[in-house]
Formats: structure tokens, sequence, C-alpha cells
């Protein structure tokens, strides 16, 4: 007699052992045709997986994210049956399941090209078409090494050298001729396979060591249903057309290159918003009481032998050796920050203290993990530490959320969409359970009064404390990390940081470490991202274009630029003698929001007709009444 109790609480009794689709069938045809596999004590198996004891089973459908995972892993397996068809020399290494998708890393006589990918595609759907079934054997370890070696698939065998210690038996999985290895659970039949799509293809070394074989790593995406793969499809052809590298260069704002790895040169364009974003933060940071500072670039390496960065981050740092001494190029702010906090006495009555600075720092990223701006060596942090008190804490960081909701809300994100996650201590980390208690519970704490809704990450904090990370949607619902606000303990203590208390005696201050944006590179990276370029008019690095329709409109058409500049708004002016059908195309790809445009009827009449930039005509306007909107629209 077996006992299987389902999530509802029910019991279904079986005579027999039994497998997990053999019980589906139990409760329903319909469930039965929709079962991936099942889920106990947290762990999944195979549908065919046949149960001995009695257990608490969840049904796996492709409803669930479990389901979805499994039908990415399997497509993945489905892609060394379809090239195994098509180039039947061709070697398989791994074929993980990824981040809204899967890959598999394939050595092929010929690199495969992105051309190869849809030929690649039809074979696949072929293989879903006849719906066959996926066969799970568990094979002695010997007989599956053997198996491989037969079928000339090194990678395989070398996969299974190394693993330690060496199993008795091996899951096997047949896809009619083809077979892969694999823990699995994967889908029973290929008809779970159908809503995929192969993307791209790219390089990628085995074992990621550039000493071993090149081999083609082919990317693909899978989901449960038609309607989710249509909606990432899309969200993956937005993504590409707001793709900032690609905007920053049609646009004008940077560009990158190798003499400068991982760092940024801005062109003018690129500069005007960037200071523009930077002014912003600097007003909202004087409103908040802040002390604006700047420290230096290079640092003798004892301060971050002394903070504890030396330990934790010498591979990330940039060293710099100069007449015997060792020196690093700053890689974070906070030391530095703390030793302007000791340069005096401080008094409780002066506490918060805070002090931010747009800090200049490097961090010796691999070439591999950059990424347009997003990811670079050289950046902008808009970084501030606040000294406070114990009692302090949840004040000043109810203060910092509401600056940061401020923020959001100014530069367009919908703050009903905000994450917040409290990042709790690291294996590898500083200061003693006691002071890492006091700071996850002052953290926790603060997140409650605000009355929001957050989640842990254990094991995610900084090496010296726990954090908050806000996380922000776009427009395209991307998930971006961008604010944190971490609370410090150790770090002070370990840097002679000292306050005077009520009682005249010296205490050491928590310091909170906290940014609003984290990069003015990744942040402007994310803007360009939301607004595919089309900034709101505040943050636009050019307002509006005068655009002439002839030379004889040029004197009116400065007297108009005059006008804008004295009212401090941001405008180019155009009066090259070409038609005024290309001139309006050259700045709508621009995304300048505005083209202001001057015939002889606007000239006699003291004028501007107005364009947007979505293409609607606005009509005409009086030059002053036009130019005192758009001061109003800019503020």
């Amino acid at each position: 007699m077996l006992n299987i109790t389902l999530p509802d609480g029910t019991v279904r009794v079986f005579q027999n052992p039994v497998t997990i689709l053999e019980i589906a069938e139990s409760i329903g045809a319909g469930l039965a045709k929709a079962t991936l596999a099942g889920e106990i004590d947290g762990q999944l198996y195979d549908a065919c997986e046949t149960l001995y004891d009695h257990v608490t089973l969840r049904i796996i459908t492709a409803k669930d994210a479990e389901g979805v995972h499994i039908i990415r892993h399997s497509c993945a397996h489905l892609i060394g049956h379809a090239i195994k068809q098509l180039m039947p020399t061709s070697k398989m290494g791994i074929g993980p399941v990824i981040e809204d998708g899967f890959y598999y890393d394939i050595e092929t006589e010929v690199p495969l090209t992105t051309e190869d990918l849809q030929s690649l595609e039809s074979t696949m759907k072929s293989l879903i078409a006849s719906h066959y079934h996926i066969i799970k054997k568990w094979t002695p370890f010997e007989e599956a090494r053997n198996i491989f070696i037969a079928r000339n698939e090194p990678y395989k065998v070398e996969i299974l050298d190394n693993i330690q210690p060496t199993p008795e038996k091996v899951g096997l999985y047949y896809h009619e001729e083809y077979i892969d290895m694999c823990l699995g659970p994967h889908v029973p039949n290929t008809r779970f396979l159908k809503y995929f799509k192969l993307t791209r293809v790219a390089g990628a070394y085995w074992r990621g060591d550039s000493r071993n074989k090149m081999l083609t790593r082919v990317y693909g995406t899978a989901w449960g249903d038609k309607s989710s793969l249509a909606l990432y499809l899309h969200q993956i052809e937005e993504s590409s057309k707001r793709d900032h590298r690609k905007l920053g260069k049609q646009l004008n704002l940077f560009h990158l290159q190798e003499e400068a790895a991982g760092q940024v040169f801005w062109h003018p364009k690129g500069w005007t918003l960037y200071l523009l974003i930077e002014d912003y933060i600097r007003r909202k940071q004087k409103k908040y009481g802040y002390q604006e500072i700047k420290t230096p670039q290079l640092v003798d390496h004892i301060l971050w032998e002394k903070s504890g960065h030396a330990d934790k981050f010498s591979d990330s740092m940039f060293n710099v050796f100069s007449e015997e001494k060792h020196a690093v190029i700053k890689p974070m702010n906070c030391p530095c920050h703390i030793q302007i906090f000791n340069q005096r006495i401080v008094s409780y009555r002066e506490l918060p203290f805070r002090l931010a600075e747009f800090g200049s720092c490097h961090r010796n990223e691999s070439s591999g993990s950059l990424h347009g701006i997003m990811r670079i060596k050289g950046f902008t942090q808009d970084d501030a530490h606040i000294f406070v008190s114990e009692s302090q804490i949840q004040a000043e960081v109810a203060s910092f959320i509401e600056m940061l909701h401020e923020v959001y809300q100014d530069f367009g994100f919908d703050l009903n969409q905000l994450l917040y996650k409290l990042s709790t201590r690291p294996e590898d980390r500083v200061g003693s359970d006691d002071i890492w208690d006091k700071a996850e519970q002052a953290l926790a704490f603060a997140l409650d009064e605000q009355k929001v809704k957050w989640e842990y990450l254990p094991g995610e904090g900084a090496f010296y404390g726990p954090k908050i990370e806000f996380s922000l949607k776009d427009s395209l619902g991307r998930v971006w990390q961008c604010g944190t606000i971490q609370a410090d303990f150790s770090m002070p203590g370990r840097l002679d940081a000292k306050y005077i208390d009520e009682k005249g005696d010296r205490q050491v201050p928590v310091m909170l470490h906290r940014a609003v944006l984290g990069s003015f590179e990744r942040f402007i990276g994310i803007l360009i991202e939301h607004y595919e370029g089309r900034f709101p008019l505040w943050l636009s690095p050019n307002q509006a274009v005068i655009l002439t329709i002839t030379q004889h409109q040029a004197d009116y058409a400065y007297e108009i630029e005059k006008k804008c500049k004295q009212a401090n708004l941001r405008v180019l002016l155009d009066t090259k003698n070409e038609k005024i059908g290309y001139k309006i195309r050259q700045y709508t790809l621009e995304k300048i929001p505005y083209l202001l445009i001057i015939g002889n009827k606007e000239m006699e009449n003291n004028q501007v007709s107005v364009r947007t930039l979505s293409g609607e005509d606005k009509s005409t306007y009086d030059v002053d009444d036009f130019i005192h909107q758009l001061c109003i629209e800019a503020q």
C-alpha cells in the first residue's frame, strides 16, 4: 500500500509502486497530458520516476516556473539531436539553462553562423512535430562512458572523468538515435517544446578557458505557451531598438574604443546629459543635508589594507608603484570619506554627518564582463556616507528612501513597481555575528517602518555589512538594481572613526553607505533604453532646434535663438540652405523634442511653427509665448 499526498492535502492510495505520470493519470486525463515532472521534498523528478514510499507530490506543468525551466533544458538537448542530424561529426559540449533561455556549446568542422540558425530551427521543429518520447535510463558509469567514447563525444567523456566522487550510475536521455546525459528532469515528449526560438550564435572557449578550443555557442529561448514566447520576442526586439550602445552612437552621446577599454568618451551632447543629472542630484543632496566633498584618486595601499578592501578586492584594484611606494587607483570612496570625518572631533550633535561625492572609481573588470556603459572599468558614483549613532539608523534610512523615491519619480520610473531586497551576511565577511545581527535587524526594521513589501537575499551583503537594494523597472518591464543603502558597523572602527557622545565619551559611529543612481554611466545607459533616446524635455541635451526654410529667415532665426538662450533653453540653429523636409528628418532622428520651423509667414507675424518629435504639428505660436511654455515644461 502506497499513500501519495497531494498539495491540497488529499491522499491517493496505490497498491503497487507507481510513476509520477501514472499518479497524474489517476487524477485526470487533462493533468496527465500536461505533466512534465514532479516535485518531492523540493527536488524535481522525471515523470517516469517510480515511487516506492509514502511522499508528498506536486505535479509540475508548463504553467509552473519549474516547468518552464525543464522545457528550456530539454530544448538544449533538442539542439543536440538536430545538430547531429545536420552535422553528424559535431561534438557536443554542455547545454545549460540561463535566464530566459538556454544554450549549447558545440564543436563543428565549420563554425555555425547566424544564417545556419534557420535550418537548425527547422530541423528542431520537425523533431518536435514527430512527438517522440524522451526516454531516461540510469546507466552504470563505465557503460555510459563507453557509450560516449563509441559516439566520439570527447567533451562528454571529459565531463564524466571530472565528476568526483564517481557516481555508480549516470542519467542518459535517449532522443531517438541521439543520446545526451543529465541529472534531469526533462520533458517526457517533444510536444512540450514547440514554443521556442533560436536567437544567436557566439564563440565560447571550452570551460571558459582561452587555452582550450573555441566552440560555437547556440543561444535560444523557450516558454510554456505561445503568448509568453511572443511577448518575450517582442521585448527582445524592443530591447535591440533601445540598445544604449546603438543609440549612444546614433544620438552622438558617447563612444568607446580599445585604447581606453571600459572607459567612456563623452561627446558634447552626452556630457550635457551627464551634467544635467549631476546638477539635479547635487540639488537633491543639498535639500537632504549632504555636504559635498572630493577625495584623491591615488591612495596608499595601506589604507585599503586597514579598511579590509585589499583582502576582498585585490584582483579588482589597479595598482601603481612609484618611489618604492604601493598605491591604488581608488576603486571605491568609503575609506577616503572616513579620513575627512577623522580630521576633527565630531560631536553627537552633528550626527547624522552626511558626506557626498561624485566619486570617480576604477575597477579592473575582465574584458569579457564589459557591456557598453553599463559595465565599465572607470565610472562615477553618486556616493555618500552618513555617520550616525545606532539610534539614528531607522530615521536616516527612512530619509534616504524618501529621497530615492523623489529621484526615481522625477526620472520617470513607476514607484509602484520598485523592488526592495535586504541582502544579508555573506560567508566571507568582517565583523562579529553580534554586529551583523544588529545591522540586519536595523535595516529590516527600517523597511518594515516604510510599510513596503520586501524580501531577503541571503548571503548577498557586502563584506562589511548588510544592504538594502532598490531595483526599478523600465518601460519594457526589465529590472535594474540601482540604489542601495548599507549599514556598516565595522569599517569605521577599523579606520579609527570616533565621535563624542552626550557623556563626553568617544564612540564609534555606524556608517551608512548609500547611492541612488549607482553609477552615472550605468544609470544613463538605463535612461537611454528606458526612453529609447526620447528624453523628457528637462533631460534632453538639445530641447529644440530652429529650422529656416530659406536663407531669407536667417536673421529672424538668430533673434529667436538669442531669446531661447536668455531663457536658459538648450537650442540649436540650422540655417543651412537645404530642403526643410531633409532638416526635419535629420533632427527627428536625433530625437530633439521640438522643431521650430520658420518661413516668411512666421517671420512677418513674429511666430514659429512648432512640430513635436512624434510628428504632431502644434500649429503656430507667438515666439515669446512659446518660449514661456517651453520654460514651464522644462522645469
